[in-house]
């Protein structure tokens, strides 16, 4: 059976723009369509990004049958409280397609948004995971008191609740041991966008993400899971041209990730222009989504 594709698009556009891609994306088949939650991302620092949510919102009301969610939303810049409650909004606008995809951060412009430096790796896995654990009790409850070892959320309220019972889905990005235990306990999906440290060969790249992939099964055994109840998304980045250059590369790409057991490959929308970050080839984009 052929691996499930779904799509980036980034907030980089003014809705009337945007629309028709989203609208788009849908009519194209694509599994889900996620954005970006940063404030800003990498050279588009000073470049048109729009709020993610905000985004998400219109994106539910302006399509039917797609799948949205975030890729990801970390704590970076977000509580736990209110993002709970915004992802049930979202939940309920979009009649039950919504998906939460969370992470810990990276240590850019984000992780020193609200003030104070980035936090060192350790610390950040950290406050990931009060922050995962926070969100699966606020969702999943209608009223009750969170305390963790960093977030709090005393008194909270979550009505009228989810459509998706009996929260919106998880799909957590996980590298190291710990992320991916998180992923284990909490995600209904796991993400990986490759090696954290890069690669210089495509064949050093697919055993990295073996190795993911194999971690992730340790971690779901060791708190009694069935690995095969995580979903399993590859992100391929917008600079990884060797496997989205041509409809060739991309069968070969999604074969071998296939054989190594994802679920799924999430590409982004081809992005014209010359800022080195082009994105899916739009040939590729007309071939994978065929019908």
């Amino acid at each position: 059976m052929a691996i499930d594709v779904s799509v980036v698009i980034l907030p980089e556009h003014r809705w009337a723009e945007a629309r028709p891609r989203w609208q788009e994306a849908e009519a194209r088949g694509f599994r889900t369509a996620w954005t970006y939650d940063h404030l800003t991302w990498r050279s588009l620092r000073d470049e048109p990004w729009l709020s993610p949510l905000p985004l998400l919102t219109a994106v539910a009301t302006a399509t039917s049958t797609l799948r949205i969610g975030t890729l990801v939303a970390s704590p970076n810049y977000r509580h736990p409280a209110t993002l709970a409650k915004e992802a049930m909004t979202l939940d309920d606008i979009s009649n039950g397609r919504f998906v939460l995809g969370l992470g810990a951060g990276g240590v850019g412009w984000d992780a020193t948004a609200l003030g104070g430096p980035a936090p060192f790796q350790k610390e950040r896995t950290a406050r990931f995971e009060d922050f995962v654990d926070a969100l699966d009790v606020i969702l999943r409850t209608p009223a009750g008191s969170y305390k963790g070892p960093i977030f709090t959320a005393p008194d909270f309220r979550t009505l009228p609740g989810c459509v998706q019972q009996p929260r919106v889905p998880f799909v957590v990005a996980a590298a190291g041991p710990r992320a991916l235990r998180i992923a284990a306990r909490h995600g209904e999906g796991w993400v990986t966008f490759g090696p954290v440290s890069g690669t210089s060969t495509p064949e050093e790249w697919y055993a990295a993400v073996a190795r993911q992939s194999a971690d992730l099964t340790g971690a779901c055994e060791s708190v009694g899971r069935d690995p095969a109840t995580v979903r399993r998304t590859v992100l391929v980045s917008l600079d990884q041209s060797w496997a989205q250059s041509s409809v060739a590369a991309w069968e070969d790409f999604a074969g071998r990730v296939t054989d190594i057991g994802f679920d799924e490959v999430a590409v982004h929308w081809p992005r014209p222009g010359n800022d080195g970050l082009p994105g899916l080839a739009p040939t590729v984009l007309d071939a994978l989504t065929a019908r």
